[in-house]
């Protein structure tokens, strides 16, 4: 039964929670951290932690995201970020962070973002960038929007892309209005390659983009880091905690209907730390896209600087520059398997969700996603 609560005369709200709003329950019996598998696999593709880069320039290059391969997670590069705008992409953001580095305002930097992304989109640009990542041989993602996939999909297939991203603030598998709207499940139908699609916050919507033949589905509207989207902007949001859960929900009624097929469930937002990304999976996601967190890696472009994809909107940007606690000593290994000297979770993230698991006695994610629960008072 929903929690519905009077927030005005007539009018009530849904009580949702967010990933702090709730705790991991431990069961009877623990395990070594050393018998636990963050192991999962998207279609035919197999990773050994559940990562997934946010699709921004700031932490995401062709040399970032095979890093991030090799490490057993999914880097994601923007399809329509500056790989495929610039030959100089590290000239470019030279500049963008000695822009945010001085006195000028918020405005300044957004303005030189935009004015960056209204550069024309270059094919060859992009599939040297994907060339670049499918030749290290690990798996290779690239992300568009709804508005630009039926013209830069083609093109990525021919360059060897391994899964297709489709990713907005928010998306629907029905969009009215506009010229020759996407119609997702005709469009993925047509591809030869798996579709991540997403944003989505709720149990509907989730489900309807299970119905097009997504392989997985996006929960969230993105990292609060940086991000307007929720508070200032659109007003638009959904507590991660809730999210996920109805996302995994839909996920259960799906594999009924079909008889079968298991759509992924991977969360977007409010994950900054190993706790946060142990609550994400306990609520029912298969696994996590990460911004934030990873700008903390000496690999990551933006050298101590983070913004998301949306910040780049050329009419409504929703995202700023922010600093990160970036150290040029911390790799990406360390950021994800430690050790760690940071005793609030920024480090080792995928060391304290093994620990988390271990603590509470499950061996693999699947298992993991049944665990107890407890909402904070």
């Amino acid at each position: 039964m929903r929690d519905l609560v009077e927030i005005g005369m007539g009018r009530t709200a849904r009580r949702t929670y967010e990933l702090d709003d709730v705790d991991i329950v431990p069961s009877r019996r623990t395990r070594s951290s050393q018998l636990v598998s963050t192991a999962w696999q998207l279609d035919a593709y197999r990773f050994e932690i559940p990562i997934l880069a946010h699709p921004t320039d700031a932490i995401m290059s062709p040399a970032s995201a095979i890093e991030l391969g090799r490490a057993g997670g999914l880097g994601v590069l923007n399809g329509e970020g500056l790989w495929a705008r610039h030959a100089d992409v590290e000239a470019k953001i030279d500049k963008l962070i000695e822009v945010a580095e001085s006195d000028a305002d918020v405005d300044a930097t957004i303005t030189l973002l935009q004015e960056l992304h209204a550069a024309p989109l270059q094919p060859d640009l992009l599939a040297a960038a994907v060339a670049q990542v499918r030749d290290s041989g690990v798996t290779t993602a690239v992300r568009v929007s709804p508005q630009n996939a039926r013209v830069l999909t083609p093109a990525l297939v021919q360059a060897g892309i391994d899964l297709l991203v489709i990713h907005g603030t928010i998306i629907s598998a029905e969009h009215v209005g506009g010229d020759e709207p996407l119609n997702l499940k005709t469009f993925i139908a047509e591809l030869d390659v798996p579709v991540v699609a997403g944003g989505v916050s709720d149990h509907r919507t989730a489900l309807h983009l299970m119905r097009t033949g997504a392989a997985g589905v996006i929960v969230g509207y993105g990292s609060l880091a940086g991000a307007t989207t929720s508070g200032e902007v659109l007003g638009m949001g959904v507590p991660m905690a809730t999210a996920i859960a109805d996302a995994a929900a839909a996920r259960r009624d799906y594999l009924d209907e079909t008889g079968g097929r298991y759509v992924h469930v991977i969360a977007d937002g409010d994950i900054a730390s190993s706790g946060q990304l142990a609550k994400a999976i306990a609520c029912g996601a298969d696994a996590a896209v990460l911004g934030a967190p990873l700008a903390l890696a000496a690999e990551s472009p933006g050298r101590g600087w983070y913004w998301p994809s949306a910040a780049a909107h050329p009419s409504l940007p929703r995202g700023a520059l922010l600093p990160v606690a970036f150290d040029e000593t911390h790799s990406l290994q360390q950021v994800l398997n430690g050790p760690s000297n940071d005793p609030f979770g920024s480090l080792n993230l995928v060391g304290g969700l093994r620990r988390s698991m271990a603590k509470a006695g499950y061996s693999d994610l699947k298992e993991f996603q049944k665990v107890g629960l407890a909402v904070r008072a």
